[in-house]
């Protein structure tokens, strides 16, 4: 049990014991703060968002949500069913306020975890789980009220009415927020059944996939020889050389191409750079097929290759490349063995970028084989590393060809977006940037769009205000509509 949380929590009030909880003051109190300028600080960026920003629809370009559910068109049971499974993002606020496990991935009901969040929800001032939180409620379910222990039982009871209405089911939700595409992240494995089954209706919400093939690329984790047993059995290809390895992927990716992919994303701490010749990259794949472990320097010349082999494949069909770079994963091995990866136990990392990713880049691009890709950092001391190095691939051959990509993870928020736009405005051109995406497992993650562009207007009007841009709608407007929906839509293709 946690500390201070009591074992007997009942469906009317969570109490944290030896607390004196003020923030509950606010119960039955109006939210004063998600209002129609919510964020936008001055005349000019109201302007910029509700004229130029907040009429684009959504090209939604990554994340995870379950393909299924969307062709299924999946109605809700309760709101902790969309809003809390999943979400580490909650779950870390939870523990840090001293949430025993039960109320978050435990035995406990949906509707004792969701009273759970709504206790910790005032303490989360500051955090932009506040913010999300109350725009969430707001622009789903049209709910002013704050969220705390005293609103739980009757905001959790109205939204799961709402939830029943057909408008509320997934793809209701998705139109609710304008959104035009969304694409959904799949392993080789994965059959794309859900994706060939979707036919989107006139007007309705579109649906792509991308390549994730990062456990074919691990090959030093523990469960890599029994993946490439499934990959057998899906591309039909035994894989006993490293060539075996490189026609199954590529059988897998002609799959993938011709039922409409075009993008692949890689999440990896960093880009590996050991060369090695081609009879050494086969040795060592052998070495590890047969089950035995490589050394730090071999695991990094097999990565290397295949992510050469990657690249130049996903030029040659024209793809846009991916990588999400800098995550140190699975920290907490105690709770990783409990409840297993993506529950919460990841941060940022400190690893050495820029000479490795430097040499990936230029190989490819020494043979005109790199192709539009989008580079998303996760360390902020690393974004002018960044956002200098896509300006070295940028050729001329298209707007934007390599991107420093939006402010991801534990940088979605305020502060980390403003700091990632700040770097690609100062050694870059903005004005190419493909803008955001919600790298999310939610349906009711999609106001961080709006988020997103409230804050992007915001960063725009204080300098009109100052001077510092000029004071011209057509210009500045049309700067914003891009970066909101233009750029990704002429960027993807989709």
């Amino acid at each position: 049990m946690a500390v201070g949380w009591v074992d007997n929590l009942n469906l009317q009030s969570i109490k944290i014991e030896n607390s004196i909880s003020t923030a509950d003051t606010m119960a039955q109190v109006k939210n004063t703060f998600i209002k129609d300028n919510f964020l936008l600080s001055n005349k000019y960026a109201e302007e910029l968002y509700h004229n130029y920003a907040a009429p684009q629809p959504i090209i939604d370009y990554h994340n995870h949500l379950p393909p299924v559910e969307i062709v299924a068109d999946r109605q809700f049971e309760n709101i902790s069913k969309v809003w809390l499974s999943g979400d580490h993002y909650k779950w870390r606020a939870m523990r840090a306020l001293g949430v025993n496990e039960r109320f978050i991935t435990g035995e406990a009901s949906d509707e004792e975890k969701f009273l759970a969040w709504a206790k910790t929800v005032p303490h989360t001032l500051r955090n932009p789980l506040f913010h999300w939180t109350h725009l969430e409620l707001k622009r789903y379910f049209d709910i002013d009220e704050f969220l705390n222990s005293q609103s739980g039982s009757e905001i959790y009871k109205e939204v799961n009415r709402q939830l029943q209405l057909k408008e509320n089911s997934c793809r209701g939700l998705l139109k609710q927020m304008n959104v035009e595409t969304v694409c959904t992240t799949e392993d080789p494995l994965d059959t794309l059944d859900q994706h060939r089954a979707y036919v989107s209706k006139a007007g309705g919400v579109k649906m792509s996939t991308a390549f994730r093939p990062d456990k074919a690329i691990l090959i030093d984790a523990e469960g890599f020889n029994d993946y490439l047993n499934q990959l057998e059995e899906v591309s039909g290809v035994t894989i006993a050389t490293y060539d075996d390895l490189k026609q199954a992927l590529r059988q897998r990716i002609d799959f993938f191409n011709q039922n409409g992919c075009r993008l692949c994303d890689h999440g990896l701490n960093q880009i590996c750079w050991v060369t090695a010749t081609e009879a050494e990259v086969k040795e060592l794949f052998k070495k590890r097929r047969g089950g035995a472990s490589l050394s730090a320097k071999e695991t990094e010349q097999f990565k290397t290759a295949i992510l050469l082999f990657l690249g130049e494949t996903y030029h040659e069909l024209g793809w846009v490349q991916q990588f999400h770079l800098g995550a140190l994963r699975n920290n907490n091995k105690r709770m990783l063995a409990q409840l297993g990866p993506d529950t919460g136990w990841d941060s940022i990392g400190d690893y050495t970028q820029a000479e490795s990713l430097s040499n990936f880049l230029n190989a490819l691009d020494s043979k005109d084989k790199l192709t539009k890709t989008i580079i998303y950092n996760l360390n902020p001391s690393d974004n002018e590393v960044m956002a200098t190095m896509i300006g070295n691939f940028n050729d001329g051959s298209v707007k934007g060809k390599v991107q420093l990509g939006s402010g991801w993870w534990f940088l979605d928020q305020k502060d980390g977006m403003e700091k990632q736009m700040n770097a690609l405005s100062n050694m870059g051109l903005i004005s190419c940037f493909v803008g955001m995406l919600t790298d999310s497992r939610s349906f009711l993650s999609f106001p961080r769009h709006e988020y997103f562009r409230r804050v992007l207007c915001n960063l725009f009007g204080k300098e009109i205000a100052s001077g510092e841009l000029p004071n011209d709608m057509d210009l500045v407007g049309k700067t914003i509509a891009d970066i909101s929906y233009n750029n990704a839509k002429e960027y993807f293709n989709f």
